[in-house]
């Protein structure tokens, strides 16, 4: 069989163990999913595990037993059909809004992973339907909120594949029985452990968590960014930039991030005028590589969990084969501690990145600290507020920041009649990751709209005396969208402008043509 290349449009699975790029690809971009010959031959050896084990009538979870607490309960081969949708029509009790599509997508992504690394034993026809839904951009509808570590969120998806629960379309409720007719697909009917483990696992977190990553990863590139920009805004004497300085510090990431400031500041007349002007800045300046670097070791960190977590198998039971025998194991593979106390630290990193631009943003307003800028950036004091709210939203999305970084993988509240105890928390976890770390994008947009404001403003810019060749593409840019603020008007619009060159990173790109890439 022809294999389709591989490329971001369509992404291949052989081995279940995608990059980021490509995770993100599938669940934001829409790229479709292939499966490899190699794929299809181990997910079949798989199935037939689970074949040979219900042939052989051994006990195994979910599959000869009830679930959880009832797990002492036996169930024969006859009712197995039933008890696999049971399982889903029982465990979808998850309830709220219905989460957006590129959420789903992750979701659906992950689960495919998870279900393909052939030791869950599911048909191919099941994960083909899964495929189908990703590649004909199906949209479960998902209720988001009534989830522990899993199941509850899963088992919505899933119901779907029986013709049971409804999909979202144009935001309207479908039932699934009506929209697969529609896409000329018959329900599927689930067998022996479908159920189970099209639920079982660590597969929402990972999903959100990802998700959440890729936006704080967008959001840490473009502080970098805005960093630049208020050393330019507020005339800081970038020796404090210098290489020497930061080796000695054994920390890769902050000497990293002292690099990309050092580049993106290249060239920069306001620079060279004002590098000798004062003996030291204050720390928000001074300090700034550090706490870039800080934040980017804690996300580095989280990716490296995460993906972990990705591509691995957290299905319970497992099939396996020993001595050319099928054999089921039953796992605690399912716990998600990894995945919560990681979305925990991505959550400290955005609360950690907020406060600090927060201070960033009051420094370019506050006329006692920007060493010579008129008040709240406005061209008429007294008459005009100019930016001044706009610190004022900086301050209660940082306090927004800090209460989502309280931890949510200390908690635990025991469910199933003690069977399951503790839970992971990861579900809420990545859910608070997810929100924390589009609230720092919109910080990151608010900054840098505050700071290119501040530097249209500075006394001293002129064609001999202007920013660095990066900071000057940058400002060509925003300002071909938003024009400068010359007398108060409505905020909204270019604040949300601001948010969405934050999201789609074109002023980052536009930096990096010039200062090249920013690692």
């Amino acid at each position: 069989m022809d294999q389709p290349p591989q490329t971001m449009e369509s992404v291949l699975l052989s081995d279940c163990r995608p990059t980021l790029a490509q995770f993100i690809a599938v669940a934001r971009g829409g790229a479709a999913v292939a499966f490899s010959d190699a794929f299809v031959y181990a997910v079949n050896a798989a199935r037939a595990r689970v074949e040979d084990i219900v042939r052989r009538q051994i006990p195994v979870y979910g599959i000869t037993t009830g679930l959880g607490q009832n797990v002492r309960v036996a169930i024969s081969a006859e009712e197995n059909e039933q008890l696999q949708k049971n399982i889903l029509l029982s465990h979808a009790c998850s309830v709220g809004n219905s989460l957006d599509e590129e959420s789903v997508r992750a979701i659906l992504f992950t689960m495919l992973l998870n279900l393909g690394k052939a030791v869950s034993g599911v048909r191919m026809e099941t994960l083909e339907r899964i495929r189908t839904y990703l590649n004909l951009r199906l949209h479960p509808f998902t209720p988001g909120e009534g989830s522990v570590g899993y199941l509850a969120v899963e088992a919505h998806i899933a119901l779907t594949l029986i013709g049971e629960g409804y999909f979202l379309c144009d935001r309207e409720k479908i039932p699934a029985a009506e929209l697969l007719q529609r896409e000329g697909l018959v329900p599927l009917t689930l067998f022996h452990k479908e159920g189970l483990s099209l639920i079982s696992g660590c597969v929402s977190p990972t999903a959100l968590g990802l998700l959440a990553l890729d936006a704080a990863k967008r959001a840490m590139k473009s502080t970098e960014l805005n960093g630049a920009l208020c050393y330019e805004a507020l005339r800081a004497a970038d020796r404090a930039l210098d290489p020497r300085i930061h080796a000695q510090k054994a920390h890769p990431q902050q000497i990293q991030a002292a690099s990309n400031l050092r580049r993106l500041l290249q060239g920069s007349a306001i620079m060279k005028r004002f590098r000798d002007e004062k003996v030291q800045d204050a720390c928000i300046l001074r300090a700034m590589p550090q706490i870039h670097g800080a934040a980017k070791q804690l996300l580095a960190t989280v990716e490296s969990i995460l993906l972990a977590e990705l591509h691995s198998c957290s299905d319970n039971p497992i099939v396996l084969a020993e001595d050319g025998e099928a054999i089921a194991c039953m796992t605690g593979n399912f716990d998600g501690s990894f995945v919560s106390t990681h979305c925990d630290v991505l959550s400290v990193a955005c609360a950690m990145l907020g406060g600090l631009i927060e201070r960033r943003t009051d420094r370019l307003m506050n006329c006692h600290l920007s060493d010579g800028l008129p008040p709240f950036l406005t061209m008429h004091p007294g008459l005009g507020n100019g930016l001044m709210i706009v610190q004022y939203t900086q301050a209660t999305l940082s306090a927004k920041l800090k209460l989502l970084a309280a931890p949510a993988s200390v908690d635990t509240i025991t469910t199933c009649a003690g069977q399951e105890d503790p839970v992971s928390m990861a579900y809420g976890a990545a859910q608070k990751a997810q929100e924390a770390a589009d609230k720092l994008l919109t910080m990151t947009g608010l900054e840098c709209m505050v700071a290119l404001h501040a530097i249209d403003l500075l006394p001293c810019i002129d064609v001999h005396e202007a920013p660095s060749p990066a900071v000057q593409a940058v400002r060509a840019l925003a300002r071909s969208r938003v024009p400068t603020l010359r007398e108060d008007r409505y905020l909204y619009a270019e604040m949300e402008a601001f948010y969405q060159l934050a999201q789609s990173q074109a002023l980052c790109s536009a930096a990096e043509e010039v200062a090249g890439e920013l690692g």
